[in-house]
């Protein structure tokens, strides 16, 4: 097996904490659970996916709020919220509220776009203004400006007994620099290079100058950090699907090689008008996941991982994959667990 030039720095991981309509509480209870165990094996951050209309977290910053109380160390990030849905304002509010709750731990990932399915929610999300609202990055940098402690308003002082900031309260100082940008296109890598932010890079890119996914992620990867203030210091985290099978039951490893003999004709050519590519699913022992992960060449760009969990699975599948991972995958990249 190929020795990595470095080992990697940070491992996390990623769920979508999705949940029955007719027992919401039970899976989000799961989520919470799945993130104090993954502090427990010494995981470096936890990261929720964002669904809006679906049976997944809807609200990943309460989420997240709720998770802050049963954890103290491991880092807590979204990847990503979709912030065609967001005021930038409020939810400048209430990320640094959960970044002052957890102790400065939060990792606020976004993006920018109309919301999925525009169409079909304008008329309930922006009644009044569906025609005019800035979908674009000007939403992400009004949200970084209010993050930083710019003014919002032109009045600070005394009102009666009641006592007003210019600037959204509270402020965390350091929340803006932790803010990453989910981005799967080469003017997206670029621009959040020129803000200095970090990068989240996952499974899914667009067909730009390459459809060979690998290539195209590598791209981006260089052309956030040609941009960036940092240079080769610039953070930027991938986002692959892996699920060893080192402890799995056979039960699981069948489930787990359907679920991606399922996946993997998608990943073959651009998908869809937007041409999008998707990696394959990695299944196999965490030596087998490893030797794949050092000859993806974006992966030897990188020294921070959230690996993704598959969609569908039941919660005991989690404990296993995350065992895994800490335990095997994890230590087989040079990686070492929390304290």
């Amino acid at each position: 097996m190929p020795l990595p030039s470095e080992p990697l720095r940070k491992l996390g991981f990623l769920t979508i904490g999705l949940f029955d309509e007719d027992d919401p509480r039970r899976g989000h209870e799961s989520t919470l659970e799945i993130i104090e165990l993954g502090e427990r094996l010494g995981f470096d951050s936890a990261w929720v996916r964002h669904r809006h209309l679906q049976y997944g977290i809807s609200s990943p910053v309460a989420v997240l709020a709720a998770a802050s109380q049963r954890t103290s160390r491991i880092a807590l990030g979204t990847a990503v919220i979709p912030l065609g849905w967001e005021n930038p304002l409020r939810l400048a509010e209430d990320l640094a509220t959960v970044d002052i709750l957890s102790g400065g731990r939060l990792n606020p990932g976004v993006s920018a776009n109309p919301p999925m399915h525009f169409d079909r929610v304008r008329h309930a999300l922006y009644p009044d203004t569906a025609d005019v609202e800035d979908f674009g990055h000007e939403r992400v940098r009004r949200l970084l400006d209010f993050l930083r402690g710019e003014r919002v308003t032109d009045f600070r002082g005394t009102e009666g007994i009641e006592v007003f900031s210019d600037r959204v309260q509270p402020h965390s100082p350091g929340l803006a620099g932790r803010t990453w940008y989910g981005g799967g296109s080469l003017r997206s890598a670029r621009w959040a290079g020129e803000q200095g932010m970090n990068f989240l890079v996952s499974n899914v890119t667009k067909a730009e100058e390459s459809a060979d996914f690998t290539a195209t992620q590598l791209s981006h990867i260089r052309a956030f950090r040609a941009h960036h203030p940092d240079g080769d210091r610039a953070r930027v985290s991938q986002g692959l699907v892996v699920i060893p099978t080192d402890s799995a039951s056979p039960e699981q490893r069948a489930k787990y090689l359907d679920y991606a003999r399922k996946r993997t004709p998608r990943t073959a050519t651009p998908q869809g008008p937007a041409r999008l590519m998707f990696a394959p699913d990695l299944v196999g022992t965490s030596a087998e996941i490893a030797e794949q992960l050092y000859a993806h060449a974006a992966f030897r760009e990188i020294r921070e991982v959230a690996f993704a969990l598959p969609f569908t699975f039941d919660h005991d599948d989690y404990v296993q994959i995350l065992t895994d991972i800490a335990t095997r995958l994890g230590p087989a990249l040079g990686w070492q667990a929390s304290a």
